[in-house]
């Protein structure tokens, strides 16, 4: 039998709230209405050993292609601002844009607290796809979407009109909000970010709130749910979500060479390396080294700055750990003392983790902003 696309909507829509129950039925009845397959194009990559495989359509069959439309799943339709449509082998790199899976775009949706009647502006248009969720829950006359790349503008344009919406739509970069639409009630981002633009403090109204990932370098992150007092600071605690977003373009790291270790200042330590591979832990990591990338190796793990040169490197030595540290940065000691001062606070989850920020300074904290506390690079 033919796979039937709002069967298949519904039973993803099931999925969801079996596998999310705390998840709004509203946003749920949004993913049964909203034809996935229209944001898809007739080309995802795939991850394969030799790099992001494009996978078509016409290749797979259309009860296939539908299976997966319908799966809850990120598919990618970009890498290195390579079209899934344009590529004719598997493509290295890193993806730019992606369809991402449903039950993460009612997720954001339903920490943001949106609202009918509310004015929203979403940041990362990219395939149109949760873009249609949020006209199809609130009504497209309150959304304004926001999109970088002019060709998944022009392409998420087409999708959205042929799914019966009409956002207002906007090209530019989305990390200086859209001024031309504002005052919003509620920025919300589909994309991560290192720390908050002050472009959208500005084009808030009074009470308005942002939802947004917050991570970096490290590829940690955390999603929050800020919002604005009545004296332009935003407050709020992050979720217990261990979830993510493709960085925004303009925040993301910069091109690095191949890594070679370095000669440098040489000491053990007892602090367990592995700490970095808990979610929590990594977060942590990334806000006391912002500007350090986080690798592994068969000894340990690598920090690496790519700005200054400044590097280090873990390797087990007996009970303990030697560490190897090079240049400007003492990047260990830095990340040490911040893991030691989460231990300490009983190494809480991300949802002991809150945020305060203003367009000149943003500070994450545990427990209370009179906690342990750490700078964001604005």
């Amino acid at each position: 039998m033919p796979a039937d696309p709002i069967l298949l909507r519904t039973a993803l829509a099931k999925e969801i709230g079996s596998t999310h129950p705390a998840s709004d039925p509203r946003w749920r009845d949004a993913v049964s209405a909203v034809p996935r397959e229209l944001f898809l194009g007739s080309t995802v990559f795939r991850a394969t050993d030799a790099g992001w495989e494009p996978v078509h359509r016409a290749q797979v069959g259309e009860d296939e292609w539908l299976r997966m439309v319908y799966s809850d799943r990120t598919w990618v339709t970009q890498v290195e601002e390579i079209d899934a449509a344009d590529a004719t082998a598997p493509v290295p790199g890193s993806p730019t844009s992606s369809a991402t899976l449903p039950s993460l775009v009612l997720r954001t949706a339903q920490v943001a607290g949106l609202r009918t009647g509310q004015k929203i502006l979403e940041v990362g248009t990219g395939t149109g796809y949760s873009t249609a969720i949020l006209c199809h829950r609130l009504g497209a006359d309150n959304i304004v979407s926001i999109e970088y790349d002019p060709g998944l503008a022009a392409s998420a344009a087409a999708h959205l009109s042929s799914a019966g919406y009409a956002p207002m739509l906007a090209v530019g970069d989305g990390l200086k909000g859209c001024k031309e639409q504002a005052d919003y009630d509620a920025i919300v981002a589909t994309c991560s970010v290192r720390s908050i633009p002050y472009s959208w403090f500005w084009q808030l109204n009074e009470g308005g709130s942002i939802t947004t990932t917050i991570s970096g370098w490290m590829l940690a992150a955390g999603m929050i749910r800020l919002e604005l007092d009545d004296e332009g600071t935003a407050h709020g605690r992050f979720t217990d979500d261990h979830i993510t977003y493709m960085l925004a373009r303009p925040h993301e790291r910069p091109p690095a060479s191949v890594f070679l270790r370095q000669d440098g200042t040489t000491r053990s330590t007892h602090l367990d390396p592995d700490l970095m591979e808990q979610w929590a832990g990594r977060f942590v990591a990334q806000l006391a080294a912002p500007s350090a990338e986080l690798m592994t190796s068969s000894s340990g793990i690598i920090l690496r700055d790519t700005a200054t040169g400044s590097q280090a490197w873990t390797e087990v030595n007996g009970p303990t750990w030697t560490v190897h540290q090079h240049g400007p940065l003492r990047l260990w000691d830095q990340v040490e003392e911040a893991l030691k001062a989460w231990q300490d606070a009983g190494a809480p989850d991300l949802t002991e983790f809150g945020m305060t920020a203003t367009p000149y300074e943003q500070t994450i904290w545990i427990g209370s902003a009179a906690g342990p506390k750490w700078h964001l690079p604005i």
